[in-house]
């Protein structure tokens, strides 16, 4: 295992209570009712909405909340701070009324929300504008996944990712800086199999010299499992992780590497805005065997997907965010709380939504030309999720 050292820059929280103005949608004739579509600037529609539920997390992964950063003395968030459960419905609500049709419960670690599977129930009873269920799913890196998974489904929850960056115990210990056993991680993954979650999708960030050694076996192991394996790239999100473009593993090298071993055939994206490149597994006739199943590569540093981002994000205090690698959100919590209506938010969502111009990994990835908010310090990963 080799780690670059670096300066760690310490986040501090009045950066995270920072919000940038709503624009005045109070006005009388200026409010803009929901209409089950949005679009922002440049034609990309609002489709799903990623709900931070706590600012916690249970492991130090290095690339997310390094442990010299994030200390027992850290300052998290205040409980009152927090968006309640009715809050986080309310907002979720006028979403889903522009035409979100997936929410996704990211953190921080999401199952450490005290009684998040009444968050869940709350959410599984919206509709989107066509009349169905929401696609309600969860990130997680599974260490509380077995005691959970099936009242996680009781609730509502239809399927779920797990982080897992590697098989190898030692490897994965290594990245998670807290001595969790990969196999309570696997156990939890049964578990959420047995309980009827799925399909259920695997996120292995890679990265360079630290765990890409755990490329084939983490694909050995699931192929054919029916559990899509993605690997992604390590992002440069937040101020505390250091991170490098040395450090990043590109996913076509990954493709390559795999190719070497495992036969892979490129597949077609599953729906609009997906960010994974998909690859199935190709049979002794250079055709793809849906039964070894799949795999995909996020290319957040290489190949920017901006164009088609769909994504908007809220943070566990009612932050908007429009782009993972913003430096402020728009406070809707103070909306929340204060006498707005519903159809006030609604309005406020949809002018925010439409004014949305965000293209980081496009301009990161631009010659010569340097990225939005450069020298500000982004939002950091365990605040708004992945």
């Amino acid at each position: 295992m080799s780690e670059n050292s670096h300066t760690r820059i310490v986040p501090l929280i009045d950066q995270r209570s920072a919000g940038l103005s709503i624009p005045d949608s109070h006005t009388a004739g200026a409010l803009l009712p929901a209409q089950g579509q949005l679009r922002d600037t440049r034609g990309r529609q609002l489709h799903d909405l990623r709900i931070s539920v706590t600012d916690r997390c249970n492991f130090r992964c290095s690339y997310c909340m390094p442990k010299d950063v994030f200390t027992k003395d850290y300052p998290y968030l205040p409980h009152a701070s927090l968006l309640t459960f009715e809050e986080i419905t309310r907002l979720a609500r006028q979403f889903v009324a522009h035409g979100v049709q997936k929410i996704r419960l990211t953190g921080g670690e999401p199952l450490l929300r005290k009684n998040i599977e009444i968050l869940i129930a709350q959410l599984a009873a919206l509709r989107t504008v066509h009349g169905l269920p929401l696609d309600l799913t969860l990130t997680t890196n599974g260490a509380l996944l077995a005691r959970k998974a099936a009242a996680l489904k009781s609730a509502g929850l239809n399927r779920l990712t797990v982080s897992l960056d590697g098989l190898d115990d030692r490897v994965f210990r290594a990245m998670n800086d807290v001595d969790f056993p990969v196999q309570d991680v696997l156990d939890g993954i049964a578990a959420a199999r047995a309980a009827g979650l799925g399909p259920i999708k695997v996120n292995m960030v890679v990265k360079r010299g630290t765990n890409d050694n755990q490329i084939l076996p983490m694909a050995r192991h699931f192929k054919g499992t029916g559990i899509v394996l993605r690997f992604i790239e390590y992002m440069d999100v937040g101020a505390t992780n250091g991170w490098r473009m040395n450090d990043v593993l590109p996913s076509a090298d990954v493709i390559t590497l795999l190719q070497q071993e495992l036969p892979l055939l490129p597949l077609e994206a599953s729906q609009p805005g997906e960010t994974a490149q998909r690859w199935g597994y190709a049979d002794a006739d250079g055709k793809h065997d849906p039964a070894a199943g799949e795999i995909g590569v996020i290319s957040s540093v290489t190949r920017a997907f901006c164009s088609s981002c769909n994504r908007a994000r809220l943070s566990t205090e009612g932050q908007l965010y429009l782009c993972l690698f913003a430096s402020q959100g728009y406070n809707l919590r103070e909306l929340v709380r204060g006498e707005s209506s519903d159809a006030e938010l609604a309005s406020a969502i949809a002018h925010i939504w439409q004014a949305r111009t965000d293209r980081y990994s496009e301009l990161r990835g631009s010659e010569g030309a340097a990225p939005p908010g450069e020298g500000r310090r982004r939002v950091e990963m365990s605040y708004i999720g992945g």
